[in-house]
């Protein structure tokens, strides 16, 4: 497919550039939490809806994250960002790897919340069934927000979540991007790169925790962190969005090139 400008909204102008990939769940409003109070003078941020959602939900593609990784490389490029971090939550988290395998010298520092690893994420029959489904049934969207959130969240925030899911995304991308951010494997990629790499994980969540990250992030990054914070599910954005923006940043901010 030919490049296209990958749809974002920037925020802040500071010298240090980071753009910002979405999960499977939502477009670039993923991240509304947290916008008021970003350090807006140390960066700036790129927010991108990735095709299939947001202003980019009619975009045909291939739903890959190789495909989005050659358009957040090519976003970086149109805005002329030498040099920028990535945040990645979810499928963002798995994109954002794809941008270090293929373009890592470019790459200051990698921070995931909830990231899919680059070895994908394989799932048992029955929850596939679930995840596969949840292209078009609503109450599969519902189910899967409130088990990888501990099933503590109200009822009413799952139900919102789920309208804004639904709202901002295409059915049949929602769907094939299921194949790539389960399925795809690349972590021989990434063994033993160097790039400063952060994941954060939520205490509440069963599916991407802190031992999966062990497990794989953390073995591929020899510059690997872990922070798992507590009564936090999948969703650090709307579940602790203040503690998340102190990690994320103190990280980030932690690069003095």
């Amino acid at each position: 497919m030919a490049s296209f400008l990958l749809p974002h909204a920037l925020h802040g102008d500071g010298p240090h550039k980071v753009i910002a990939v979405h999960g499977w769940f939502a477009d670039r409003s993923a991240y509304a939490p947290i916008v008021p109070d970003l350090d807006r003078a140390s960066f700036q941020y790129a927010f991108v809806d990735l095709r299939g959602y947001g202003e980019a939900v009619r975009t045909p593609g291939a739903y890959t994250t190789a495909e989005a990784a050659d358009d957040v490389i090519d976003l970086a490029d149109r805005l002329g960002w030498e040099r920028f971090s990535l945040i990645g939550h979810s499928m963002g988290g798995s994109v954002a790897q794809r941008v270090v395998a293929r373009a890592g010298a470019r790459v200051r520092r990698i921070a995931g919340v909830s990231p899919v690893p680059a070895s994908g994420l394989p799932l048992p029959p029955e929850q596939w069934e679930l995840f596969a489904g949840a292209d078009t049934e609503p109450a599969n969207r519902r189910a899967i927000l409130d088990v990888t959130t501990g099933g503590v969240r109200p009822a009413a925030w799952l139900d919102r979540m789920v309208e804004r899911s639904l709202a901002v995304s295409d059915a049949k991308a929602f769907r094939a991007w299921l194949d790539s951010w389960a399925g795809d494997d690349f972590h021989t990629d990434l063994e033993g790169c160097t790039t400063p790499a952060l994941t954060v994980t939520g205490q509440l969540d069963p599916a991407l925790s802190a031992d999966l990250m062990r497990q794989t992030w953390l073995r591929w990054f020899v510059r690997g962190e872990l922070v798992d914070l507590p009564v936090c599910g999948h969703y650090a954005m709307d579940e602790a969005p203040l503690a998340l923006i102190r990690v994320v940043e103190d990280f980030l901010r932690a690069d003095g090139a």
